[in-house]
């Protein structure tokens, strides 16, 4: 138990050192630029399969579990929509991320820190934590709401490609259901979670990498570590975010 206090301590150390006044902006926005090209650029071929083939599953499920002549067939695309926006598009795409983007993250700065290489920028007088870290999470937090958003409307066209030979679906009733009852407030609250998200799956891997020990071997499990630990505190903020904004 104490050491889970310890990490906790020297991670809200190291954020603290990370948003220290940075020695050179210009420096600092030309590696933000540079992380998001390396991270969410990179990513958005990864989300678009993942998004387009769970918005097609999603509806087919839907409409394979509503036959009852009661429920009109809206409801189809309606559910899908409530699902990708709410859920499917912010939490789930954010562990995928977690795992993508964190492990990627924590091995680069981990082969840093056994490098010496971090040692040799702290020797320059160089605040490594602000030079490393800072523009990953400035990236994040630009980048994965729009990733969010990109797999929201992934999502809902793979819905849409599979609902004209559905059974019980037509294309109008899909069309029909995404429209019905739509709130705003739904995708405000999708990018709320996904800000909270992206700095989980940059600033823990981060720690992770930046206090590696030993060889290579340390840099697997630290890439490890910081895969479990980003996604266990995205389900956990998930809730706490959901308990406080919509109930």
């Amino acid at each position: 138990m104490l050491s889970v206090f310890h990490h906790i301590g020297k991670y809200f150390i190291l954020l603290g050192r990370t948003f220290k006044k940075p020695d050179n902006y210009k420096l600092i926005g030309r590696q933000t630029i540079h992380e998001m090209v390396s991270l969410g650029i990179g990513s958005l071929g990864l989300i678009a399969i993942i998004s387009v083939f769970m918005g097609a599953v999603v509806t087919l499920q839907t409409a394979s579990n509503m036959h009852n002549p009661l429920l009109p067939p809206y409801l189809i695309g309606f559910a899908t929509r409530e699902s990708f926006i709410l859920e499917l598009a912010p939490t789930v795409m954010s562990l995928i991320l977690a795992g993508k983007i964190g492990s990627n993250i924590a091995s680069e700065v981990g082969t840093m820190r056994i490098s010496e290489q971090i040692d040799a920028l702290e020797i320059m007088g160089i605040n490594s934590a602000s030079y490393l870290i800072l523009p990953k999470i400035i990236a994040s937090l630009v980048f994965i709401p729009i990733i969010v958003v990109y797999s929201m409307a992934l999502g809902i066209i793979g819905g849409l490609l599979v609902s004209s030979y559905s059974s019980g679906m037509t294309t109008h009733d899909y069309i029909t259901g995404i429209r019905y009852d739509f709130k705003t407030f739904s995708i405000i609250y999708a990018l709320i979670k996904s800000v909270f998200f992206a700095f989980i799956i940059t600033s823990i891997p981060s720690y992770f990498g930046y206090y590696t020990k030993g060889g290579s071997l340390e840099i697997g499990v630290s890439s490890t570590k910081s895969v479990v630990y980003s996604s266990i505190t995205i389900l956990i903020v998930n809730y706490i975010i959901t308990q406080l904004i919509l109930i």
